[in-house]
């Protein structure tokens, strides 16, 4: 059972299957100070959202990018391989000769109506965690450079394989999220932070287990999504809770390395 990441309190489940990370009590807290009923501070402002907002684009992108490839008359169900790649599918022949843009464009792009299915699913839950402790512009960056992290290591691992999906960019949130919740020193209750962490550990180990006994799944770009993250969260923990200048400061740092060390990678792909 889920805890309040604000008080650690067991959160009873939602008979209409909605799920809240506040229970009862904090969420009324939250609400009577905003109100002026309550002198103390709002206990956890950014968890009463119920649609958060970069998550929200970031599956609309994927799920209209599959729209649009439906409705071109690409298989719903089993796309063709000429298909995944006209839309922008990683391969080591078509990105590593003059079309490197495939590293960022096979995030967006998926195999059939079960993999976006699940591949979104995944994300509405991590993405709904990682808008509670990373402010909007390292959530997108993170999400991105952990894909591009992912497709390139695919290349590196099976150059001519064809690889699509967001579950590169999908595993590299939940390595941010545990280096960041481990590391970070947040003002989270003890109870949830253990939860939380167990959660996303469990969900990495079953997931990278899960693709190494399953043989069409892309096992490469989910390590190389996943340690990507993981890097970027120990990089960006210890100033969370920075001011917004000192957090813009070092956002900017650690992306931009990250962004010399991608590019770097992908220029040895290329010469070999």
């Amino acid at each position: 059972m889920a805890n309040c990441i604000t008080c650690g309190r067991q959160l009873a489940p939602s008979p209409f299957g909605e799920r809240s990370e506040v229970c009862p009590a904090c969420r009324a807290s939250a609400i009577d100070a905003r109100a002026g009923n309550d002198p103390r501070p709002a206990a956890a402002p950014r968890t009463a959202r119920k649609r958060p907002p970069v998550t929200t684009v970031l599956i609309g992108i994927n799920v209209a990018v599959y729209a649009a490839m439906a409705l071109s008359g690409v298989s719903p169900v089993d796309p063709s391989i000429p298909d995944l790649l006209k839309w922008g599918a990683d391969a080591g022949p078509w990105t590593l000769h003059g079309e490197l843009w495939r590293v960022l464009t096979s995030n967006y792009v998926h195999g059939g109506i079960i993999h976006i299915g699940l591949n979104m699913w995944c994300l509405w839950s991590l993405g709904s965690l990682a808008e509670q402790i990373f402010d909007r512009w390292t959530y997108i960056l993170t999400y991105t450079a952990c894909g591009v992290a992912g497709s390139i290591v695919s290349l590196w691992l099976h150059p001519r394989n064809v690889s699509v999906g967001a579950s590169g960019a999908i595993f590299g949130l939940a390595g941010a999220l545990i280096a960041a919740l481990y590391l970070g020193r947040l003002p989270i209750h003890p109870a949830a932070l253990r939860g939380t962490l167990k959660s996303l550990l469990s969900f990495a180990a079953y997931n990278l287990f899960f693709g190494a006994v399953v043989p069409f799944i892309d096992n490469s770009a989910h390590i190389g999504g996943f340690l990507a993250g993981l890097a970027i969260g120990a990089a960006l923990a210890g100033h969370l809770m920075s001011p917004p200048p000192v957090r813009k400061g070092w956002r900017l740092a650690v992306f931009s390395a990250t962004g010399v060390v991608l590019a770097l990678a992908l220029s040895y792909l290329k010469r070999g």
